[in-house]
């Protein structure tokens, strides 16, 4: 959709030279809380808690006592363990045998109710569909208490959104994100959502398909493709080098000693060329809302995402239409409206002057004035 919405911009009859293309990848994390186990669970209980309550009415005469819950001794031992600063590990095991032995008995009640009569159809939308989280989640943790251990695929860390997973980054502050991962590349000041995905992924695959979009996009390959280590591979490479692409990687091999400061050196200056798409990402979620995603569903959190993109190359265009539009404004003042004064516009120093308040000119220089 952004592509064909800028094809108008960058369409391949206006590009008379080859651009670069940059890729990378990110997160966008969405507005849940920070999941454990313990906090899950007692979620989990609380829901299956709620269908009880609101299947047992419909069994009343077969069944005229209400199934107990324990809710009171469930939520007391899980302030006890929530409460605690840093509890060790025996207790936090043991805190979650109970909880999800409470969980287990609520969905054995909910089966009994089932079988004496009640109907799930007659349950709320979202209630029927937390329920099946639920079950769910109590599987995948049963199996990780029974395993001792910390991973599950498809892992499930917010009832009210199945949708998102951890997403381990392995970056400083926030090893772990919660949200969609992101796979985008930046040409010519614009960003292009490529890649969308709630399950973790490696983008160094993407790069083939990314060019190819570029291909098909401007009718031409990339001159370079500036991307970090992880776009580094040996595909990637051999790739790269069939169609005559300049990959931002420095070659394989032990280098040779006279060329080891040339490497070095070209090597920084790709990675302070390719911060043009990290700048990207900074303002995608400083200015724009994109580090913290405030829709609940998963589609809607994908539009919200591609609308973030939408919005920031509508931000760059709007610039450009500024910068040529003071432009063409104070070219035409300087032709028509000034004609016998001191003229505004130096063509030799390529400066505008603009007279003070003792009718003296001074020399600004042009790209400083209109890019502040």
């Amino acid at each position: 959709m952004l592509r064909a919405f800028f094809s108008y911009k960058l369409s391949p009859t206006i590009l008379t030279f080859l651009y670069p293309i940059y890729l990378d990848a990110t997160v966008a994390p969405t507005d849940i809380r920070y999941p454990t186990d313990i906090k899950l669970l007692n979620e989990a209980r609380e829901q299956t808690e709620i269908v009880i309550d609101a299947l047992y009415p419909q069994v009343k005469e077969q069944l005229p006592k209400k199934p107990r819950t324990y809710r009171r001794e469930a939520r007391t031992a899980y302030l006890q363990i929530a409460k605690q600063r840093k509890p060790n590990s025996k207790k936090i095991r043991k805190a979650l045998r109970q909880q999800l032995g409470y969980v287990r008995r609520n969905l054995a009640h909910i089966e009994a109710l089932i079988a004496a009569g009640a109907k799930l159809s007659e349950l709320k939308k979202n209630l029927y569909r937390n329920l099946l989280v639920v079950s769910e989640v109590y599987r995948q943790q049963q199996l990780m208490y029974e395993q001792g251990c910390h991973r599950i695929d498809d892992r499930i860390v917010s009832i009210p959104q199945p949708h998102v997973r951890p997403i381990v980054r392995g970056k400083s502050g926030t090893p772990v994100e919660f949200g969609a991962k992101l796979s985008v590349s930046c040409v010519d000041g614009h960003a292009f959502l490529d890649h969308l995905s709630w399950d973790n992924f490696n983008e160094s695959g993407d790069l083939e398909e990314q060019v190819e979009l570029f291909k098909s996009h401007f009718g031409h390959y990339p001159e370079a493709v500036y991307v970090d280590q992880i776009y580094r591979t040996r595909r990637n490479r051999d790739y790269c080098r069939n169609l005559g692409i300049r990959i931002t990687a420095p070659p394989l091999g032990r280098p040779v000693p006279d060329d080891l400061a040339a490497i070095r050196k070209q090597t920084l200056e790709d990675a302070k060329v390719r911060n043009q798409i990290e700048g990207k990402f900074g303002q995608a979620k400083r200015r724009f809302s994109l580090n913290r995603v405030m829709t609940k569903l998963a589609n809607t959190s994908e539009t919200a995402i591609a609308i973030t993109f939408l919005v920031i190359n509508l931000e760059a265009l709007l610039k450009q239409l500024a910068f040529f539009g003071f432009s063409w404004f104070m070219f035409c003042w300087q032709l028509f409206v000034l004609p016998s004064w001191n003229p505004l516009f130096n063509f030799n120093s390529f400066s505008w002057h603009f007279p003070s308040r003792q009718s003296k000119y001074y020399p600004l220089p042009l790209y400083p004035l209109l890019s502040a």
